[in-house]
């Protein structure tokens, strides 16, 4: 079975996320949505919330697991028994850093195999930085992420402004 290994934030989920879940379905036998919890940073949304969000949004597509994780991806690919990494390259810059983590669990573990998809060309400028930003701002952004996220983002900013 080829698991692939899809980590990030998800602070929300947006369009573009779910884009390349579902297209790495169709390479691979599963996708495990590996979301950080990384405590150097502040997230809109707690681990849990973007879990939880993000197993809705996939909650009927069977290939599709949603776990948390924090540490070296390395170590959680490990603990999952696959060596697949599934990452999306949006823009140029994307590419850079990406490569760049691609070669450092390459080196940690020469086992370790990075695939790379671009999104659709419709959604190959959103990111979840964007859309909060955007959204904080007033900005409709009802369109780019999933409705359910749509919501959970209306309940914790809304009117575009933060919650007291």
């Amino acid at each position: 079975m080829r698991i692939a290994v899809y980590p990030g934030s998800f602070d929300p989920m947006t369009n573009g996320h779910v884009d390349l879940v579902r297209r790495g379905c169709h390479i691979f036998d599963r996708v495990l949505v590996a979301v950080l919890c990384n405590t150097e940073k502040s997230p809109l949304f707690t681990v849990e919330e973007r879990v939880g969000m993000v197993q809705s949004v996939f909650r009927r597509e069977s290939r599709v697991q949603v776990k948390a994780f924090s540490g070296l991806l390395i170590n959680f690919l490990k603990t999952e028994k696959t060596n697949i990494v599934l990452r999306g390259l949006r823009v140029v810059s994307d590419f850079e850093y990406e490569f760049q983590m691609a070669l450092m669990n390459r080196r940690l573990d020469p086992d370790v195999e990075t695939v790379f998809l671009t999104p659709k060309e419709e959604l190959s400028y959103l990111s979840s930085r964007l859309v909060k930003e955007v959204h904080r701002l007033g900005g409709d952004v009802s369109g780019l992420v999933p409705p359910l996220v749509y919501r959970s983002l209306r309940k914790k900013l809304p009117n575009g402004l933060p919650k007291s």
